[in-house]
């Protein structure tokens, strides 16, 4: 039995800087060094480990168990979700479905502020949903420059709209790994972050119709974009509260698509706006319906396998005792390294010690899973060849090997600062600030997406010390693990890595200072009133937060 220590400096401050410094590391690797994501994540690790033996008086051999417990978290399930999602959705462009979506989407009206809008924002938040990671920014804003918008403008304002799905990206990746590091269950996370983006994703459509056009724009395109916000807002915060953290990006993507579409056949602005001077729209194609059911197909079964395998029904299927018990393999490292004790602890015989191994459950019913059974099921209904899908496969699994790498290396991270105390140690210090930090919890999410450029990777370096500060302060550790994604989503628009992407899907490399000057102060203004907001809700509206519930391990 090994106790933790806090303040292992006797003062708390110069603890919370040492125990920082691993996390400076990363920061100063991406920015100043401008080293590759696996390297900054590799140093990092490196760090705190030297920190955790020699300032935290961990033994090493806790630390290794840390690494080995965090990296395989890493692998699985967060890996096999990436890789499934992101092979689907090359299956969707190798067999030409994705193709036509884009058409569909672009044939609904030859406006350029609601094709944004459709294509930005709902298209953009459907692609975030499928497979996040920079794509869904870099295919929207070339999609843009090919209807007529200058490259720059596109870029900035596709990473604008990107905010609004960006905490549910990658089948809701970024909190179910959070959760499961910090040991709580997803849905009280995801419901919050429904209930704390609900107004930001209201507002995001008539803003982006506001930096194209003024509010003329907004008053000639009001029941179109009002029909989106509504729809897409409405859908997200009943997904994420009703079903959990892996569908609201996709669900409220469609449900928006649909309805905008729906009442664009029965209304159309009387002003058609242009950033270039086309006027003859005839030449547009035209889709039938089954044309569009086909290309839609590999999604609505992301949809479909996404809702069977998250149903409790489904899931009993596979508990101790029932008919799929044996699709469970369990694989378990070495248990004898030891466990853990907080000092807190009054009374150990009263209390569970957190042992430093790991178990990985390679259950049937993973999100993962599902993704890949649809991706199967894509292959036979859309008569993809074997050689076609295999092509697509190993592409998926070369292009996402570094990018798995450091989430890897900074979930390792994440578990070695959360175990060794280090993690407390920065929470019990940003809990002196009292109710107050609830001001700064989302903008420190906003910082590590910023760095980073993954709302994923920033919830698994800080998940832990918002997890330690509510815990020491008496607050509610839903409403930070949310807010740390939601101060996240609006750090992705000026992250260095999503504006490379979105320089390079343009052809504007090089010119990334520009972009940069564009999204900078929308940014800053968007996360002081997401903290603001948060603020309010710990002070004078708590009684929208949900419940936590603990995972014990």
């Amino acid at each position: 039995m090994w106790f933790q220590n806090y303040d292992p400096l006797n003062n708390i401050w110069l603890s919370a800087f040492v125990a920082a410094l691993p996390i400076f590391c990363f920061l100063l690797c991406l920015i100043a060094f401008k080293l590759k994501g696996y390297q900054a994540g590799f140093l990092t690790v490196l760090l705190s480990a030297i920190l955790a033996v020699f300032v935290y008086d961990m033994p090493a051999q806790l630390v290794g168990a840390s690494f080995v417990q965090g990296f395989t978290n890493g692998m699985w399930p967060i890996a096999w979700i990436i890789v499934a999602a992101i092979f689907l959705y090359k299956l969707s462009v190798k067999s030409g479905s994705f193709e036509v979506i884009k058409q569909s989407v672009v044939s609904i009206t030859p406006d350029h502020r609601i094709q944004v809008i459709l294509i930005g924002f709902c298209f953009g938040s459907f692609l975030e949903g499928a497979i996040g990671f920079g794509g869904p920014v870099a295919i929207t804003a070339a999609l843009l420059v090919g209807l007529g918008l200058k490259p720059l403008y596109a870029a900035g304002l596709c990473l604008i709209a990107n905010t609004a799905p960006v905490a549910f990206g990658a089948v809701g990746i970024p909190i179910t790994a959070m959760a499961d590091l910090v040991g709580v269950e997803q849905h009280a996370i995801a419901a919050m972050i429904g209930r704390l983006l609900f107004p930001l994703s209201l507002t995001i459509p008539f803003f982006i119709v506001f930096l194209m056009n003024g509010f003329k724009g907004i008053v000639e395109t009001f029941p179109a974009i009002l029909v989106t916000s509504l729809s897409f807002s409405v859908t997200q915060f009943v997904t994420s509260n009703h079903i959990g953290a892996e569908l609201p990006d996709i669900t409220s993507a469609v449900v928006s698509l649909l309805c905008t579409t729906i009442f664009l056949k029965m209304w159309q602005p009387k002003h058609i706006f242009r950033l270039d001077d086309k006027t003859d729209f005839s030449s547009e194609v035209q889709l039938d319906a089954k044309t569009l059911l086909k290309a839609w197909t590999p999604f609505l079964l992301l949809i479909a396998f996404i809702v069977l395998w998250t149903s409790p029904w489904f899931q009993s299927l596979f508990a101790k005792g029932s008919i799929l018990e044996f699709t469970q393999v369990t694989v378990q490292f070495n248990d004898s390294v030891g466990s853990i004790m907080s000092p807190d602890v009054v009374d150990p015989t009263q209390s569970h010690p957190v042992k430093i191994s790991q178990v990985v459950n390679l259950i049937a019913f993973q999100a993962g899973t599902a993704i890949f059974v649809a991706a199967l099921c894509t292959i036979a209904i859309l008569k993809i060849k074997r050689e076609d899908a295999l092509e697509c496969y190993w592409a998926t699994v070369k292009e996402m090997a570094l990018p798995i790498i450091t989430i890897g290396l900074v979930v390792a991270f994440a578990s070695i600062a959360k175990n060794s105390g280090m993690s407390t140690t920065l929470g019990k210090a940003l809990a002196s600030t009292g109710e107050g930090f609830a001001f700064f919890s989302p903008i420190i999410g906003w910082c590590g997406v910023v760095i980073s450029g993954s709302d994923t990777s920033a919830n698994l370096l800080f998940g832990p010390l918002q997890q330690a500060t509510a815990k020491t302060l008496g607050m509610s550790e839903a409403l930070f693990l949310a807010a740390n994604a939601v101060g996240g989503v609006v750090g992705k628009m000026i992250s260095p890595q999503s504006i490379a992407i979105a320089c390079a899907a343009v052809g504007l490399v090089g010119k990334e200072s520009d972009l940069f000057k564009f999204t900078f102060k929308y940014s800053i203004a968007f996360i002081i009133i997401i903290g603001a907001w948060v603020l309010s809700v710990a002070l004078f509206f708590p009684n929208i937060i949900p419940d936590v519930i603990h995972i014990v391990k």
